[in-house]
């Protein structure tokens, strides 16, 4: 069973960033947006892979069905120790445009199961590796925040969060950007108890990725 880790924060708050320190040699990024990375040199450091480009680290995934296809190849990579899913609310914003003109509810259905059959998918990958999903948050009525989605089907049968083990919540105090470790009463930030000792880390992916093989034993 994988280590899976949800980051969760609005755009803008160190997210994407974080992949920076993460070791390109083992790290193999999914992307759900075509998008540049905002880290210097991501370009030479996780290029594309194509047919041209047999070992590019990182793909841009039209959908759902690719990150999967992508998480198969994975599975039997052995080289490949870290794989980071950026983006993923998009994988239910991308498919809700792509059919808004049907009518009807099942659509929505079919989305919230496209949506985990990731998520359920990587949980069951080998031990050995850390799957972390980045998203967009989005806040509640009652002053709390979660992890974006879309409709209530997701929120009402399953709480996202619940699915992963550590979730961390990004930060900014004084310029400086972190993730939140556990629960501060407005989010629903988690860890393993000792996994980490402050509150408060650095928005490094190496670092809680290093943290989470230590507390494992990996």
């Amino acid at each position: 069973m994988a280590n899976l880790i949800l980051i969760i924060g609005e755009s803008g708050t160190g997210k994407s960033t974080s992949i920076a320190t993460l070791e390109p040699e083992e790290t193999f990024i999914i992307q759900v947006v075509n998008k540049p990375l905002p880290f210097r040199g991501f370009k030479n450091n996780y290029p594309l892979l194509t047919k041209e480009k047999p070992g590019g680290n990182r793909i841009i995934a039209k959908d759902y069905s690719w990150i999967l296809k992508t998480l198969q190849q994975i599975e039997i990579n052995k080289k490949v120790k870290t794989v980071v899913i950026d983006d993923f609310q998009y994988v239910l914003s991308k498919e809700y445009m792509q059919r808004a003109m049907e009518r009807g509810f099942d659509k929505f259905t079919q989305m919230a199961q496209h949506y985990y059959d990731v998520i359920n998918f990587a949980q069951m990958m080998r031990e050995d590796l850390n799957i972390i999903f980045l998203s967009h948050s989005e806040n509640k009525e009652d002053g709390t925040s979660k992890v974006k989605t879309i409709g209530k089907l997701l929120d009402d049968k399953i709480t996202v969060e619940g699915l992963f083990t550590i979730v961390l919540n990004t930060k900014i105090e004084d310029g400086e950007y972190f993730f939140e470790t556990q629960n501060n009463g407005f989010n629903t930030s988690k860890s393993p108890k000792g996994m980490f000792e402050e509150f408060k880390i650095p928005n490094d992916l190496k670092f809680v990725v290093d943290k989470v093989n230590e507390y494992y034993g990996g």
